[in-house]
């Protein structure tokens, strides 16, 4: 198990936000930092920290958008090589992204079409940078007994059912998978406990967990549901966003 850091942009800012909330036009904050994406590049490169990831929450296209995607470069020249993006990337700009210095592009909705995924776009999305530097943002929300895959920044639930199986599916398109537990993102109560069990089922590409972890026996928990296979990434409750887990003692805890 390792600690994957994270800095998430809103507007141009450096928040934490509650991944439900999140519309077009809205979000419920939890933290807005007063610190740049620099200062926390320069901080995880402190620690030899790679494979954090920057995630630019506006929607593409949108003024909004572009502030993040500016503030986001930033944090990459920062720390070339360190981490990865995501936030509306597709067959077009990842390679703009790597040359910016992410080791890693993050995608979501640009693999699916009409809610359904699309393996053309998956071939031209690793001709333009190859699977090396691809990580596929897999989130997930549970609807009845089944979690599905979330696109539009968690906003739209399509046909794909996730589990071990579709990890199994994808793993020669990419690197790397991301999966946040939707409902239980921001929310500091605790991991999605159903959804680690199906990840640990799966061997292949390294798997990065978040969501909803707010304490020490949080890790543990998942340390042992995974056999320490799952890399995990701790946003609200860290207290570097105004929660209660110290950056350092998760740093020694998560090795």
């Amino acid at each position: 198990m390792n600690f994957r850091p994270c800095i998430d942009i809103h507007d141009g800012k450096v928040k934490q936000i509650v991944g439900s909330s999140l519309t077009d036009s809205s979000a419920k904050e939890n933290f807005i930092s007063d610190k740049d994406s620099v200062y926390f590049a320069n901080l995880y490169k402190k620690y030899d920290l790679t494979g954090g990831h920057i995630i630019m929450l506006n929607k593409a296209g949108t003024p909004e958008y572009a502030l993040s995607e500016k503030e986001a470069k930033k944090g990459l020249s920062a720390f070339p090589g360190g981490l990865q993006i995501g936030g509306g990337i597709n067959d077009k700009n990842a390679k703009d992204f790597i040359e910016a210095g992410a080791s890693h592009v993050i995608v979501t909705g640009y693999i699916f079409e009409n809610k359904n995924l699309s393996f053309e776009r998956m071939k031209k999305l690793k001709d333009a940078v190859s699977k090396e530097k691809i990580v596929f943002d897999l989130s997930c929300k549970k609807v009845g007994n089944k979690y599905f895959v979330t696109t539009d920044r968690w906003q739209t639930v399509t046909e794909t059912t996730m589990n071990s199986g579709l990890l199994c599916k994808l793993d020669e398109f990419c690197d790397e998978y991301l999966i946040h537990a939707v409902d239980v993102e921001g929310k500091c109560n605790g991991p999605e406990e159903d959804i680690i069990r199906e990840i640990a089922k799966y061997s292949g590409n390294k798997v990065t967990y978040a969501g909803g972890i707010h304490s020490f026996d949080d890790i543990e928990s998942i340390r042992k549901a995974s056999e320490g296979k799952i890399d995990i990434t701790i946003g609200s409750a860290l207290d570097l966003f105004g929660g209660d887990l110290k950056f350092e003692e998760v740093l020694e805890r998560v090795k």
